[in-house]
């Protein structure tokens, strides 16, 4: 019976490390596993030299010095993997640049091009936030972005808007290209450019666990994510 205690013990310690470790900063994690692993070959190479295994001393020597020089065992890089996928989404329009943190859930927006480039989408009082959604009303794309801005973060804008006589920009209109679609493709993922297939697929399966429209989030940035994911495994 004690043994049955332990073993259940045991499991509940490893579930809860692997639930740490998920939960950390990957760069973290794996800057901890860097030393842990050098540092353990380099204890092994110097009891080896003692115990006069010059030939075992020489090898762990060997992966020791790699890995904490250089970060690598093998074709293994402890850098490379620690430096993965930000959590951050960015997407532009014509108008507007979105960052979404899916660590922390903020959105945060500024005004690209129109009367109120360089402005911050926080700064913007009720008449000016009504003005900048007449004037990018012809631009589906950044009234989108806009929309998703204020739902997260002035709740009940809708409502608001409506009782006082808001207009809302019609849509179906003509959207604005900007910049190169490739890269804004990556920035939406949060990767650099030239990520693998692999890196493409584990980057948007992250990023939609916290804008699933299933799980409360925005089905515009959802079908941004998807849509950046679809472009660059279809090239």
């Amino acid at each position: 019976m004690s043994w049955v205690f332990l073993g259940v013990l045991i499991l509940i310690g490893i579930a809860w490390l692997v639930y740490a470790l998920r939960n950390m900063d990957r760069r973290l994690v794996m800057r901890g596993l860097r030393w842990i692993v050098g540092g353990g070959a380099g204890l092994i190479a110097a009891a080896a030299l003692l115990f006069r295994r010059i030939d075992i001393a020489m090898i762990l020597g060997a992966v020791a010095a790699s890995v904490l020089l250089h970060g690598r065992l093998g074709q293994f890089s402890f850098d490379s993997v620690g430096s993965g996928p930000s959590n951050v989404s960015k997407v532009r329009s014509r108008y507007l640049a979105m960052e979404l943190d899916h660590d922390t859930g903020e959105l945060t927006g500024r005004v690209l091009d129109g009367q109120f480039a360089g402005w911050d989408l926080m700064d913007l009082d009720e008449a000016e936030t009504r003005a900048l959604i007449e004037e990018i009303g012809r631009d589906s794309e950044s009234v989108n972005l806009l929309e998703s801005w204020l739902d997260t973060n002035r709740a009940g804008w809708r409502e608001y808007f409506a009782e006082n006589g808001a207009s809302r920009a019609d849509n179906g209109r003509s959207n604005g290209a900007a910049g190169d679609p490739v890269a804004e493709a990556y920035a939406v993922l949060g990767l650099e450019p030239g990520a693998s297939d692999e890196e493409i697929k584990a980057a948007h399966r992250e990023l939609m666990k916290g804008v699933h429209p299933d799980r409360g989030g925005s089905e515009f940035l959802a079908a941004k994510i998807n849509e950046a994911r679809d472009f660059l495994l279809g090239r």
